[in-house]
């Protein structure tokens, strides 16, 4: 029997990775670089097929900025305002 690789309800995590590289106009590859990390990780990360460890998300929000809160969540997320995504 196979196994998913999208992990369960329980470890489900929503980020808002993509919009904030949008907003800054950074590409998936400029971030996964900055952060030392394979561009394909990112794609897992923002896809939400991978969670991030904790070391990782720090990094994230120091990157933007933003404290992690602001950029993953274990519930979807409102919509925001484009203010909003600025420290």
């Amino acid at each position: 029997m196979a196994t998913s690789a999208r992990p369960s309800d329980r470890e489900l995590l929503f980020n808002r990775l993509p919009l904030l590289r949008a907003d800054r106009g950074i590409s998936r590859s400029d971030l996964a670089e900055a952060l030392g990390i394979h561009y394909q990780t990112m794609g897992y990360l923002e896809r939400g097929e991978y969670a991030p460890s904790l070391h990782l998300a720090l990094r994230i929000g120091r990157y933007f900025d933003l404290p992690i809160e602001a950029i993953f969540s274990l519930e979807p997320f409102a919509p925001l305002r484009a203010d909003a995504l600025r420290a």
